[in-house]
């Protein structure tokens, strides 16, 4: 394994080589992006664009009308509209749209700043790093690295997971009541905060697991220092909003770790397998369309199998999809009482950062799900446990007093 000295200059090199010049001493905390978080979103690298032969494809492709052009041509991105989903990065043709990197401020916080760093993986990583970097390799690759260790935010999936379904079974008592998911995509929030206000009402005030999952780990470790890892650009945003910014310190790209493992010459499928959490399937498939929907009705389910209402869902699929979805909702054009919203295609699986095709991590995803030994988080005693670590008796009292895993969308 190469020294940190070596792995600073080969992440400077290849930062060199995509236009981001960065000196050897250089300071992580004199980055823009940390000190400006508002600006977490794809950033433009030319100010100018008349020349653009894809005339506006950035400006349609953003449903947010985030992406402004002046009339000399100069583009911008109006943080307060921006969810930092990535797809204008996507849709520039030209790639002078690019979302910002956090490996240098992370690894130069595992070196110096003495304190427990976390990385806390989404659900969408089986298969990511190679299908024999299995969870308890990638555990001892991070280790490796100067982790303190890892955690599957699967787990706090599975707590999220008991808060919907028991907002569900106390608030949607009627054939038209319905609730919007509030886990997961921070697109989808952001699409009804800042588009639909009047549909915010219907979204349970539940933190995503990702936060959930550094509020909890830091509750635990009061000392520790989290890095969420998956294949999402919006996280980096979510991650910084005001009223959750405790939660998270860096998020990373599974195309930034891998990139990392790759200069420092460390390869997961390769290592020794470490014991790994216990999650179950709802958890664990939240990282594909369909997998929160299916989570939350069978925990709704087993929390009262002689509900008269029981769930009923309805999916979103892509940033437009969701919109589109939305509109029926307002327009009392579908009939449903559970919506579900991925702002990426096939799911988190999908995300702008994902390495390998949806389609296998979907099927990687469902496979890992199947063989988890429980199936909700009602039926996984390691849940119980962790609650009870947050000082909560019981699922009432979860549901009435969890803080630390709510949110105000107001």
């Amino acid at each position: 394994m190469k020294t940190f000295h070596e792995l600073y200059l080969e992440i400077i090199k290849q930062e060199a080589k995509e236009g981001r010049h960065l000196l050897e001493d250089y300071n992580p905390y004199h980055l823009d992006c940390l000190l400006h978080p508002e600006k977490y979103a794809p950033v433009v690298h030319t100010d100018k664009c008349e020349e653009c032969a894809y005339e506006k494809a950035c400006v349609n492709s953003c449903v947010f009308d985030a992406i402004q052009k002046k009339e000399d041509g100069t583009v911008y991105i109006d943080p307060d509209k921006c969810s930092g989903c990535g797809v204008c990065v996507d849709a520039c043709k030209l790639e002078r749209l690019a979302a910002n990197k956090d490996v240098l401020p992370v690894l130069k916080a595992i070196r110096e700043e003495g304190r427990d760093v976390y990385a806390l993986i989404a659900p969408a990583f089986t298969g990511q790093f190679g299908e024999k970097a299995t969870p308890g390799r990638l555990r001892s690759a991070f280790k490796a690295l100067g982790f303190k260790g890892m955690v599957e935010v699967a787990v706090f999936a599975d707590i999220l997971t008991l808060k919907e379904a028991l907002e569900f079974d106390r608030n949607i008592q009627e054939k038209t009541d319905f609730q919007l998911t509030s886990c997961c995509c921070p697109v989808w929030i952001a699409m009804i905060r800042g588009i639909y206000k009047d549909l915010v009402s219907h979204v349970p005030g539940a933190v995503s697991p990702m936060i959930a999952a550094g509020r909890v780990v830091k509750k635990i470790h009061p000392k520790a220092m989290t890095v969420f890892i998956g294949p999402c650009l919006a996280k980096k945003k979510e991650a910084k909003e005001p009223d959750i910014a405790d939660a998270i310190d860096y998020v990373l790209t599974f195309q930034e770790v891998k990139e990392i493992f790759e200069a420092a010459e460390i390869h997961p499928e390769e290592l020794t397998e470490e014991a790994s959490e216990h999650s179950s399937r709802a958890g664990r498939i939240y990282a594909r369309t369909r997998g929160v929907s299916e989570a939350v009705a069978k925990t709704v389910e087993q929390l009262n199998p002689d509900r008269k209402i029981q769930v009923s869902a309805k999916q979103a699929d892509g940033v437009k999809d969701c919109k589109a979805l939305i509109e029926r909702i307002k327009n009392g054009e579908v009939t449903a009482n559970f919506f579900e919203g991925m702002a990426c295609s096939g799911g988190c699986v999908g995300g702008p950062k994902a390495i390998i095709d949806k389609d296998k991590g979907r099927e990687l995803v469902n496979i890992y799900g199947e063989d988890a030994i429980y199936k909700t988080p009602l039926e996984n005693p390691y849940v119980m446990e962790l609650l009870a670590r947050l000082n909560f008796g019981s699922v009432e009292e979860f549901l009435e007093k969890s803080d630390i895993l709510t949110r105000d969308f107001g």
